[in-house]
């Protein structure tokens, strides 16, 4: 019984899924500009996340609000006009939305703390503003089919099955190799349920069970998805996860991220809390593609990059210490 109730709600969030994804073209033109130009690159975009991810830790944040911060920054960078520096706006504005969506209100950091934090530019009253612009352009559509709806269902239904399964298929590390995996822009592209299949079935070939494989072969007749598909997502997600492979398995640490600074650093960061850049502020109305230039002079921005360091998972046993320096470099 509760094996059919899975998977009729699995059919349900495979029917909506679409809903939910990024503009493909704008994606695409995201991935063509290089970082000369005046738009987003693939790279800043990365490393955005990246700097999600950090925060995400930092404020002890679930695993779906950090899912759901890159879906709403990839539907709005796809539909909208943006110059690089008003990015750090645009996704401390996502997070601050996706941790109202998911996190219990006590539990949501300020907007002032996720400012000060992220070492950012920009004012309270222009991150208020961002969110409203987010929000409108995104027709309030935040509780998103996400990959992680898919993992988690699969991962439950796996367990519908053989309940003592549960040691062995590893959720958090599956959670761990999605953020990683959306840390490109390229997984972006791939539709939930492909990319949240593409990393059930390579843990499941890790793992050599051929009673799991039956399951996500059930599953994959049951959303029909096809075995070319499949398998060119699960190369891309192989390639990725090369990079943050492990000869270590155990689970990843998830203890709040905690930094420790200098003296002068501290005083810094305490007076910059107070201190408000004398820039002039976004206007009221909402911004669309015809006047994406004009706004985009007037949002109050600048920021220093986070992504030297990564999620408090990212230490953990599947991301390397190789690869963390790859990412510092």
């Amino acid at each position: 019984m509760e094996a059919f109730k899975l998977m009729k709600e699995l059919k349900a969030n495979f029917e909506q899924e679409t809903k939910y994804l990024p503009k493909e073209s704008g994606l695409s033109l995201i991935e063509s500009t290089t970082e000369q130009g005046k738009g987003i690159s693939a790279k800043c975009r990365d490393a955005k996340v990246e700097d999600l991810w950090s925060l995400t830790s930092f404020f002890g944040y679930s695993t779906q609000t950090f899912v759901l911060a890159v879906n709403l920054l990839d539907r709005f960078l796809a539909l909208m006009k943006v110059q690089p520096k008003h990015l750090a706006c645009i996704s401390i504005g996502c997070l601050h939305i996706a941790a109202k969506v998911v996190e219990a209100e006590c539990d949501v950091a300020s907007a002032h703390e996720l400012i000060r934090i992220g070492q950012c530019k920009f004012t309270v009253s222009d991150l208020s503003r961002m969110e409203k612009i987010i929000s409108e352009k995104l027709n309030f559509q935040f509780k998103a089919v996400t990959a992680l709806t898919f993992l988690h269902l699969y991962h439950a239904i796996a367990l519908s099955h053989t309940s003592h399964r549960k040691e062995i298929l590893n959720l958090d590390k599956l959670e761990a190799q999605l953020k990683a995996c959306l840390c490109r822009i390229l997984f972006s592209k791939a539709k939930p349920s492909v990319l949240a299949l593409s990393l059930l079935t390579q843990e499941i070939e890790a793992l050599q069970s051929s009673d799991l494989l039956e399951i996500a072969q059930c599953v994959q007749r049951h959303l029909r998805i096809s075995e070319l598909e499949l398998q060119r997502w699960r190369g891309l997600v192989g390639q990725c996860l090369m990079q943050y492979s492990s000869p270590e398995c155990s689970k990843p640490d998830h203890r709040k991220l905690v930094w420790i600074v200098s003296r002068r650093t501290a005083q810094n960061l305490h007076s910059s809390y107070y201190s408000v850049p004398d820039l002039p502020t976004i206007p009221e109305a909402s911004w669309d593609e015809s006047e994406s230039e004009e706004w985009t002079e007037e949002l109050s921005s600048g920021e220093e990059s986070l992504s030297s360091s990564l999620g408090s998972d990212a230490e953990g046993p599947y991301f390397p210490a190789h690869f963390r320096k790859q990412q510092s470099a």
